[in-house]
């Protein structure tokens, strides 16, 4: 098991993560200890998409802790690339998450996405279960206008959504966050993992105050209950769109850049 750490992503090379990307090797994709394009003083870890790299997750580049996480407090800040004046209907991900399927318990994953053809929306929520029979609950969120898409469970990737209610439904509004555009500037965002409980949050980019953007809790289900890996990934989907935008399913054209200026675990 991992011991709590914080990665900063200052040299070349980390102790805590190593590359896992099943993707084409290219020098280019990932890179550790560079400076910031955006903030010169800021060392980052920098994930670029290959425009010749074909869709799905991993295939991108992909960091995974060489050590299992479990219960305890997740944090990141990073900055996602801005799309829109080059290739505005792109489809790519930027995953922060932990995930690991196991054989006998199943699928534990917890996560942060963006669907940078629309930077103002974050998806966070939970797999867990064994194939065939997924459990997903997650959380649509438009930040920028203060809009909460939906909060739903569903079976399998295909499944009917539910709406979740009462206290799987918490907050059940938030405020919107003046212009939050997350490729316009780094933000810091976390999740606290407990065993009956899931709380996602992000830093007020003004006032650093905690914005809550789900705290779910009054039910076990969904809530992973094994030892995960803790990663980041960034990659070319070709038929998940970003809400509001059918059309943000091109494949990348160009090498957009995600940063990362660190990424930390506090074990409960």
């Amino acid at each position: 098991m991992q011991k709590s750490f914080f990665e900063d992503f200052s040299s070349s090379k980390s102790k805590i993560f190593r590359y896992g990307s099943t993707g084409m090797p290219a020098d280019f994709k990932y890179k550790m200890g560079i400076s910031s394009p955006s903030e010169s003083e800021t060392k980052i870890l920098s994930f670029k998409l290959n425009p010749d790299e074909t869709a799905g997750p991993g295939k991108g580049p992909e960091i995974i802790s060489k050590n299992f996480t479990h219960f305890g407090s997740y944090s990141a800040r990073l900055k996602v690339p801005d799309v829109r004046d080059k290739q505005p209907n792109v489809g790519a991900v930027v995953g922060y998450f932990t995930y690991h399927e196991d054989e006998k318990e199943g699928l534990s994953e917890i996560d942060f996405e963006w669907l940078i053809a629309d930077p103002r929306i974050i998806y966070v929520g939970t797999w867990t279960g064994k194939p065939g029979n997924l459990q997903r609950i997650g959380r649509i969120i438009n930040l920028a206008e203060g809009k909460i898409i939906e909060t739903i469970s569903k079976v399998d990737y295909d499944g009917t959504p539910t709406p979740l209610t009462d206290f799987q439904n918490i907050p059940e509004s938030i405020p919107a966050i003046k212009n939050y555009d997350a490729s316009k500037q780094f933000y810091t965002y976390g999740f606290d993992w407990e065993s009956e409980k899931i709380r996602w949050w992000m830093l007020h980019p003004e006032t650093a105050d905690t914005v809550v953007l789900w705290d779910y809790q009054g039910s076990q289900l969904g809530i992973p209950q094994h030892a995960s890996k803790y990663r980041m990934n960034f990659w070319h989907t070709k038929d998940w769109a970003v809400e509001g935008n059918p059309n943000s399913l091109e494949k990348p054209e160009f090498p957009f850049e995600l940063e990362v200026d660190w990424m930390g675990y506090k074990k409960k």
